[in-house]
């Protein structure tokens, strides 16, 4: 059988490096930085991301960082941090989210702590993920989902030449109840060449 049957066995990176930035799996001693970004962005965060009501102390950031590290092991769930390369500051969050190793399919998800925002490292952060999944992962779609009111985080698969497929609506319950339209936006190998 291939490695893609046993999905523990797929070789994955220790870290994606750069410009400005270097994109890591969480490691058990991030979890101070991680809590800190969460409590200075909780407000700004709310509006657009279920977990931004959790992370109340450092042994919760802890508790999420030791699932992640299991779940990278599993490969079910590819959970990654964000640190700016000359300062080592601790900048967000981002992931490759596996839909279906055996076709390619997989979903990337990102934020960034308010204190960083604006200055392109999400950016930077999903074009590294998406040149990682096209090249080495094989994928045939990877596909990026957001909340239609957050025009920031849809620029992000815009400038990277992901095409807008279309819109969920009324596909899930925000934070303060209401129901939310998720565009969601998709690559294949075709959209790169």
């Amino acid at each position: 059988m291939s490695n893609s049957t046993y999905h523990t066995l797929i070789p994955l990176f220790e870290e994606l490096r750069g410009k400005r930035i270097v994109v890591r799996p969480y490691r058990e001693s991030d979890a101070q930085e991680l809590f800190e970004a969460i409590a200075e962005s909780r407000d700004h965060l709310r509006p657009w991301l279920p977990f931004a009501d959790e992370h109340q102390t450092i042994d919760e950031s802890r508790h999420w960082i030791i699932q992640q590290m299991a779940h990278w092991l599993l490969r079910d769930d590819l959970a990654l941090s964000i640190w700016e390369l000359s300062t080592s500051r601790y900048l967000g969050g981002t992931g490759l989210y596996p839909h279906d190793w055996g076709i390619g399919y997989f979903e990337i998800g990102y934020w960034i702590r308010v204190s960083a925002e604006g200055h392109g490292y999400i950016t930077e952060a999903v074009r590294l993920l998406t040149d990682y999944a096209c090249e080495n992962l094989k994928a045939n779609r990877l596909e990026i989902r957001c909340n239609e009111l957050n025009a920031r985080s849809a620029a992000v698969p815009k400038r990277l030449g992901y095409i807008l497929e279309g819109c969920l609506r009324n596909h899930l319950a925000t934070s303060n109840g209401r129901l939310r339209t998720t565009l969601v936006f998709s690559m294949i190998p075709t959209d790169r060449q």
